[in-house]
């Protein structure tokens, strides 16, 4: 399964109580598909606030995005949790849905070893038939899955890629020694080009929302071997990836990116508590952003 170098973590629109907004969510898939130029989308990830979504309200956007999509791009499910039995009942319940594929974190909170890490991996990619991505973001999870632990699991026959959110070098030793198939992606906008250069093969994007269209003319141009045309188009896009994550601090992936949204007329509404919206001082840096 090749899902593609370009794949979006796609916000979850919801209307005005707060519900999931089944038009705005057509709206928001045509927009990332034809005008952002996405290859894939992820849906109910930790950018489409898959904390605060019920396991019904994952079910329907697993079911409604596949349906919407019809096959003009790959649906990939959020289905990890720090639970494995909780992530093999979703991961099954994805799969009757017709997703292509799932995203797995690493489990959060309760701090795994290596090896339980594996087990926990193993046990879930073993429950299905769906072609699975790892993700690694020590950032959110706390722990950090090592590039030794990835390699292991990267020989399970349906474990075909991984989201990594770790160093440079992680990405460059998985690359490296992962068996003929299995890719990487980052996880991280701005390290984006970089981990191209060490072998990475695409990534799962969170600008993409904004900029996917250079995004993907910046991939483009690497793999063409046009490597000063990336890096331009890199350099160009860097206070994009910076600002929608610092607008002026530090904010949620879904915050910034919901409002810039808006802002640019594709409504998707706000964000679930626990998180809130920008501030006055947020929404200014993020319209000049835009501008």
């Amino acid at each position: 399964m090749d899902f593609g170098r370009l794949i979006t973590a796609m916000v979850t629109p919801f209307d005005d109580q707060g519900l999931i907004d089944w038009e705005r969510t057509k709206r928001l898939m045509d927009y990332l598909i034809e005008e952002q130029r996405s290859d894939a989308l992820v849906v109910c990830g930790t950018t489409g606030e898959s904390p605060t979504l019920r396991d019904e309200e994952k079910l329907e956007l697993f079911k409604f995005a596949v349906e919407y999509s019809a096959g003009r791009c790959k649906i990939i499910a959020g289905t990890g949790s720090n639970a494995t039995a909780h992530s093999i009942h979703l991961t099954q319940e994805a799969e009757r849905q017709g997703v292509d594929g799932v995203l797995l974190v690493v489990p959060y909170y309760n701090k795994p070893n290596q090896e339980g890490l594996y087990r926990h991996f193993e046990a879930i990619a073993q429950s299905t038939s769906l072609p699975v991505i790892l993700y690694n973001v020590p950032s959110r999870s706390i722990i950090s899955m090592s590039a030794a632990t990835t390699l292991r699991l990267a020989q399970i026959p349906n474990i075909v890629a991984t989201k990594e959110c770790a160093s440079l070098e992680q990405v460059a030793t998985i690359a490296a020694e992962a068996p003929e198939g299995f890719k990487v992606y980052s996880g991280d906008d701005s390290a984006t080009l970089p981990a191209l250069s060490v072998g990475a093969y695409g990534v799962i994007s969170v600008a993409s929302h904004i900029i996917g269209d250079k995004m993907k003319q910046m991939l483009t141009s690497f793999i063409e071997g046009r490597v000063l045309e990336a890096a331009r188009l890199h350099q160009e896009m860097l206070p994009t990836f910076k600002g929608l994550f610092e607008c002026p601090n530090p904010v949620p992936n879904p915050v910034a990116v919901k409002f810039a949204l808006n802002e640019l007329g594709y409504s998707v509404g706000s964000v679930r508590q626990p998180l809130l919206p920008p501030t006055e001082e947020e929404e200014s840096f993020i319209r000049n952003l835009l501008r």
